[in-house]
């Protein structure tokens, strides 16, 4: 494979709505892996587990200077910030397997074999979808109103992309949706104790509460797994502090990498 180039489109849907606007914080460190991008903003004193947050999407524009907050606290507190811009992907076995390949070498920096992911809009469908496919290999998911469920924005909005990310025709794609949906997917987080803290809004008419993260949460509680999820009353889809600035998520992150469950 080429690992010396990197091109990743950038669909413009979401990019509007998710700070594009913004500048992303200066990472510590740039390197390419496989032909594509990938960030490491190291922690001046790491924790004892070398514990790191895997953020996605990972863009041209993203993570921006809107989520300066979050990397500031999880920083102070030893936790390193990393992500890996494989473009626009919607969670196909393909693209999530080249997630692997950034795993790889973050383990083998040194960093923790079990990361906390952090999946932000349709970087919540990235993370989840390498998340059930390999879950003894993470500490907890967060979300910030996530992509949890292919038949809603992704088959809606996105479908050119869903549907070049899997290789398939839709109606292939659509009659093996529960195969490749992680809302129908979650027995293997469920059977490694992954616990899960999502904040949404819900007024959110891009990635709707009732298709997303709600169904997340009756199924995971359904299966007697450990989610939290903070519903903002009245937000959307938008950069604000209930969803940049949201304690309670860093909290969560903490407390998990600190070998809480």
């Amino acid at each position: 494979m080429n690992r010396r180039s990197a091109s990743c489109p950038l669909a413009l849907l979401l990019a509007v709505a998710l700070c594009a606007a913004d500048e992303p914080p200066p990472p510590k460190e740039t390197f390419e892996l496989d032909g594509h991008r990938a960030f490491v903003i190291a922690a001046p004193k790491p924790d004892t587990n070398r514990s790191w947050v895997w953020y996605a999407p990972t863009l041209p524009s993203l993570p921006g200077a809107g989520h300066q907050w979050y990397f500031e606290r999880l920083l102070k507190a030893g936790i390193s910030i990393a992500g890996f811009d494989l473009g626009e992907v919607r969670g196909s076995p393909a693209s999530s397997e080249k997630f692997t390949f950034f795993y790889d070498e973050m383990v083998r920096r040194g960093y923790s074999s079990k990361p906390v992911l952090l999946g932000q809009s349709r970087g919540g469908l990235m993370m989840l979808a390498w998340g059930m496919r390999h879950p003894d290999k993470i500490t907890a998911f967060t979300g910030i109103y996530p992509v949890c469920n292919l038949a809603s924005w992704p088959l809606k909005n996105s479908k050119k992309s869903v549907l070049t990310d899997y290789g398939l025709p839709e109606d292939e794609f659509v009659e093996n949706l529960a195969r490749y949906n992680p809302v129908d997917n979650l027995q293997g987080l469920l059977k490694n104790r992954v616990p899960i803290f999502i904040v949404h809004g819900d007024s959110d008419t891009v990635v709707p509460y009732a298709d997303n993260a709600q169904i997340i949460k009756q199924r995971y509680e359904a299966g007697g797994g450990s989610i939290t999820v903070k519903l903002i009353p009245g937000e959307g889809h938008k950069v604000s502090p209930s969803f940049f600035e949201c304690q309670e998520l860093v909290d969560f992150v903490i407390a998990k990498t600190s070998g809480g469950k």
